[in-house]
């Protein structure tokens, strides 16, 4: 755990992956990521005090997979009577389709898109998010991700990931042993090996983001916008 797994291939990721297993496991992210993510003090924290019960606040979710967190963040402000409008993206075809077979959530959408498309088109959103999206990206690809998702967001950027470390690995290999038929335990072991710890992440920021701990396991790559940026 020294060393990050860079190289390391998640199955979920292989264009030949067994299809009913990652069905399973799109399903099962809505119990994973509730559990585990810390994304409800995040929506407390950082996206909450933005939202109005008069006007609707918009969110980017790049790297939407299944869509259990666009459909969550749009529930919490519903119930908040707030109005939120969150746009999940995912250039996966299959992840796409999976998330667009939901039942429909008053206030989602979900697109087969990249960031760079929505650039092209001009779009803006007040916050930009991901969710265990950093670790799969190639360090090009990482910068590219942090150029497009700064340029998108009005207000802020929060990027939200696995912290690697010998006690997440160990606590994640029993804690997934339920989650049968689906790539959660095995994918989710190679995805901590991927991942990065506080110094190389913060390392690999350019200037304007830093990184602060999102909950035990997680940290969360910021870049909170001025109003001239």
């Amino acid at each position: 755990m020294r060393r990050r797994a860079s190289d390391a291939v998640e199955q979920m990721d292989l264009p030949d992956c067994d299809p009913n297993r990652l069905e399973r496991t799109y399903r099962q992210f809505a119990l994973v990521n509730g559990a585990l993510s810390g994304w409800h003090r995040l929506y407390v924290q950082e996206i909450r005090p933005l939202l109005h019960a008069g006007s609707t606040t918009t969110v980017l979710d790049v790297g939407s997979g299944g869509g259990d967190l666009a459909v969550r963040l749009s529930r919490w402000a519903a119930k908040d009577g707030l109005r939120l409008h969150v746009t999940g993206i995912d250039p996966d075809g299959r992840a796409h389709a999976f998330a667009s077979s939901r039942p429909p959530v008053p206030g989602v959408e979900f697109r087969r898109a990249h960031t760079t498309e929505l650039l092209g088109e001009g779009l803006t959103f007040d916050v930009v998010i991901s969710n265990h999206v950093l670790h799969h990206l190639q360090p090009a690809e990482l910068q590219q991700l942090l150029s497009d998702s700064k340029e998108l967001a009005r207000t802020k950027v929060l990027h939200n990931d696995l912290r690697r470390s010998p006690a997440a690995y160990a606590l994640f290999s029993v804690a997934a042993l339920p989650f049968r038929g689906s790539f959660i335990r095995e994918d989710g072991l190679t995805s901590i090996r991927r991942s990065y710890t506080q110094q190389e992440l913060g390392a690999l920021a350019p200037p304007g983001w830093h990184v602060e701990s999102s909950s035990a396991f997680h940290h969360l790559l910021v870049c909170r916008k001025e109003p001239h940026d």
